[in-house]
């Protein structure tokens, strides 16, 4: 397992852990407060309120979103949890609380989604969700009544909609196998024969509410990223070869590219932001232009006006390698010595990209122009498939 510490996490990202930027007003709902009323859209087309789920004799609304760890460990067991209890007068609700204005691009580093309502679609799909998925990131007035403060945050309502639990689903945390406190079911038992709730309230275990106030913080990071140094150095069939060899414990994608290739200059903005997705992962973007070696010039204002830089954890594992960049430009020649040292099976068009897992093995690769959603899943799986944390 490649795990980095917390601590390290916390010092790169220091402005997103220094304050939670929620609004004043978000007081979570006590026990046996009465559920808010909501009117919000699902991805099935509908718009819910809570008259939606007058049938219910018990009401379950979980807090969650896309890109949050622990709420996309806890969506498959949900989803059950709402299967299993439907024929005994439960009904599940999921409300999406993330604001997209205060996601940081590094916190969607777990996810192949955005928080938008577009995505959320893809995941209700994905996922085969058997109970409606509502977007509150618009206003985040239900969050803000409710008092979500995490994802995923559980509110269980009675007959009467008077609140009877809130807090975590389970205590498996990121963990999406079987939890060894399995509250919700056994709140729900507890509930269905009549007994009284076990424990009212729980700690929520998750990623904290994404409320549109840390705008603020997306912007002092975006600031902190376009201040980052950039650089292209010369590689060497040598370098090549050592950089497919990927003796390291990263994933690392590579992508061949030149200034003339219109596919390549249109893609580039989408592999930057796919490293900043990453950037705090295992995970390094090497760029290898095959421009001309006169076109030196060029190719280096082309990666500054893309702004690539080493991002702050990648600049710490490119430097022990003893490297300074991971940005390049092959000025041998020679491309069929290039194409062997990188990857033998490209056939030369551009742009060609690859995924190198750690040891070497080429885990995907794609010629010519690359699909944004499909490089997320193929990231997020295959990190999943080496256990790259």
């Amino acid at each position: 397992m490649i795990t980095k510490p917390l601590t390290a996490i916390i010092a790169v990202a220091s402005l997103t852990f220094s304050a939670t930027a929620a609004p004043q007003n978000v007081t979570t709902l006590e026990i046996g407060a009465s559920a808010p009323d909501f009117s919000l859209p699902a991805t099935d087309g509908k718009i819910y309120t809570l008259n939606s789920f007058k049938d219910a004799k018990y009401l379950v609304a979980v807090f969650t979103c896309n890109h949050c760890p622990d709420a996309i460990a806890a969506r498959g067991k949900v989803n059950q949890f709402a299967k299993d209890y439907a024929d005994k007068g439960v009904e599940v609700v999921a409300i999406s609380s993330a604001s997209m204005a205060g996601v940081q691009i590094w916190e969607n580093a777990y996810s192949k989604y955005n928080d938008d309502f577009k995505s959320m679609k893809a995941v209700a799909k994905e996922y085969e969700l058997s109970h409606p998925y509502l977007y509150d990131g618009e206003n985040q007035t239900a969050s803000i009544a409710y008092g979500a403060v995490a994802t995923p945050h559980v509110f269980i309502f009675g007959p009467e909609r008077k609140l009877l639990y809130q807090g975590h689903f389970d205590d498996a945390k990121r963990d999406p196998g079987p939890a060894k406190k399995k509250t919700v079911l056994n709140t729900m038992d507890a509930l269905l024969a009549g007994k009284p709730v076990p424990e009212a309230k729980t700690r929520v275990f998750g990623c904290s509410t994404k409320w549109k106030g840390k705008s603020e913080l997306v912007d002092q990071y975006n600031k902190q990223w376009n201040a980052l140094p950039i650089s292209v150095e010369a590689i060497d069939v040598e370098l090549a070869t050592k950089l497919a060899k990927n003796d390291t414990g990263k994933m690392r994608l590579i992508n061949l590219w030149s200034t003339s290739c219109g596919p390549c200059v249109a893609e580039f903005p989408m592999l930057v932001e796919t490293y900043q997705r990453h950037s705090l992962r295992p995970f390094e973007l090497i760029t290898i232009s095959i421009d001309p070696k006169k076109d030196a010039d060029s190719v280096s204002s082309f990666i500054k006006e893309q702004h690539l830089p080493l991002a702050r954890w990648t600049k710490k594992s490119v430097e022990k390698e003893g490297r300074k960049t991971n940005n390049f430009h092959y000025r041998g020649g020679d491309l069929e010595a290039l194409a062997n040292a990188i990857d033998p099976k490209w056939q030369g068009p551009i742009p060609h990209t690859l995924l190198i897992a750690p040891g070497g093995t080429v885990v995907w690769r794609k010629t010519g122009g690359l699909d944004e959603q499909e490089l997320r899943d193929v990231l997020i799986d295959e990190m999943a498939k080496a256990n790259i944390r």
